[in-house]
């Protein structure tokens, strides 16, 4: 797989962001659904320049809402996300720019 398909975009929130203060150096990342723990630590180490110490994978399942008379309205595909912790916890990664 190429590396910029695997990695499809950060995910910067108030609960990722909490993450790498506690001491851990902690990203998330939503990858391709068919990418691997090998795959996702590949990527890291091309495009940012850091070494991984390990690598987290969630899968979310799809989510539906339901309106009046059980008509679907609203449906949340499933996706894909890595938790990437790195080995340096001064190590900074900026979703912003790659090397």
């Amino acid at each position: 797989m190429r590396l910029y398909t695997i990695l499809q975009k950060p995910i910067v929130t108030e609960k990722t962001s909490n993450q790498n203060l506690g001491g851990q150096s902690r990203y998330a990342f939503q990858v391709a659904p068919s990418a691997t723990k090998i795959d996702v630590k590949k990527a890291i180490k091309e495009l940012y320049g850091v070494d991984v110490a390990s690598v987290n994978i969630l899968n979310t399942r799809e989510k539906f809402k339901f309106g009046k008379k059980r008509t679907m309205q609203l449906r949340k595909r499933s996706s894909k996300k890595a938790y990437v912790t790195l080995k340096n916890a001064k190590d900074v990664i900026d979703v912003t720019i790659l090397k």
